[in-house]
């Protein structure tokens, strides 16, 4: 194959009967699809190099263009570094360029049709480690009433994947402390029973008991200074605050806590399907993005430590 910096760093000469079908679309898309100059610009940026590789291949008619040349177009897009999402939107604007050279009787077929777009996978925050988890909920100093909130906050959220808005609504009523549970009121006003580890619910008992020191205005389990549930940005910067006490240099979030929590579990062999119930994910799909996090651990560890790797 030939080097395919060289064959597509340049766009496709102006007398070229491709260059011309190109002009002829894109003035179309302005005047008819009503897009906006920026998009034009990016079709005719990625078009314009399609084209380009295509001419390095002798290619100078629509119905020369095969399959199979496509097919290479995007596979040395992937191998110069493009992402899947970036290979996804050239390939959509080569699409949209193809119907229209079939719509004008350009073209007798059409080389993108039935091609399966690049998947994009969406990618995960990182994961804490055990040892990062462990700094991070041990950062609040626990002999004052906010110190020892603040760590049964952090405690909750690795101990249990709660999403941000269910440990701001988490109620007195929903803490079970003899059946070590709490009852989560998710998505959809869904609601599950989480358990809890031991830390978690020795941090949580230790909260409970002085909780009625302060200002109370909430039946909420988390309060505000002013005695209120805690809202979003106040738990998000409790999170914020000690992810920097503990000199974690990752962008903490609750969100990534919860990664973190189910990263954790499936690591150290827990079932998928028990994961997805403590998350309240209503599709297991949506859980199994994590079994590939821990799928790479292990290839990364096979590729690090076996001799035949």
């Amino acid at each position: 194959m030939p080097n395919f910096a060289d064959s597509t760093a340049s766009t496709s000469s102006p007398d070229s009967p491709l260059r011309g079908l190109l002009d002829r679309y894109l003035e179309a898309t302005i005047f008819e699809s009503g897009l906006s100059e920026k998009t034009v610009s990016a079709y005719h940026s990625d078009i314009a190099r399609y084209l380009g590789y295509l001419e390095g291949r002798g290619i100078q008619s629509p119905d020369a263009i095969t399959r199979e040349l496509l097919l290479e177009f995007l596979i040395a897009l992937r191998k110069e570094g493009q992402s899947g999402r970036s290979t996804a939107r050239r390939l959509s604007a080569i699409r949209r360029f193809h119907a229209f050279l079939r719509e004008e009787g350009q073209a007798a077929s059409d080389p993108t049709e039935g091609f399966e777009s690049p998947r994009c996978v969406k990618r995960l925050p990182r994961a804490l480690s055990v040892a990062e988890a462990e700094r991070l909920t041990t950062a609040p100093d626990t002999a004052t009433r906010d110190g020892i909130r603040d760590t049964a906050i952090l405690e909750l959220f690795y101990s249990s994947g709660l999403r941000i808005s269910e440990l701001g609504g988490l109620r007195l009523q929903d803490v079970s402390i003899a059946e070590s549970c709490i009852r989560v009121r998710g998505k959809g006003s869904k609601v599950r029973l989480v358990p809890l580890g031991e830390k978690a619910m020795q941090r949580l008992r230790e909260w409970v008991e002085v909780r009625s020191q302060g200002k109370l205005r909430s039946d909420t389990v988390f309060l505000s200074s002013r005695g209120g549930r805690m809202g979003r940005t106040s738990v998000w910067r409790v999170v914020k605050r000690y992810a920097r006490a503990a000199n974690i240099r990752d962008n903490v979030t609750p969100h990534m806590l919860r990664h973190s929590f189910a990263t954790h579990l499936l690591d150290n062999g827990a079932d998928l399907r028990a994961v997805q119930e403590m998350l309240g994910h209503a599709d297991i799909s949506t859980t199994q993005v994590y079994t590939h996090v821990s799928v790479e651990r292990l290839s990364r560890a096979h590729k690090d430590f076996h001799p035949r790797a």
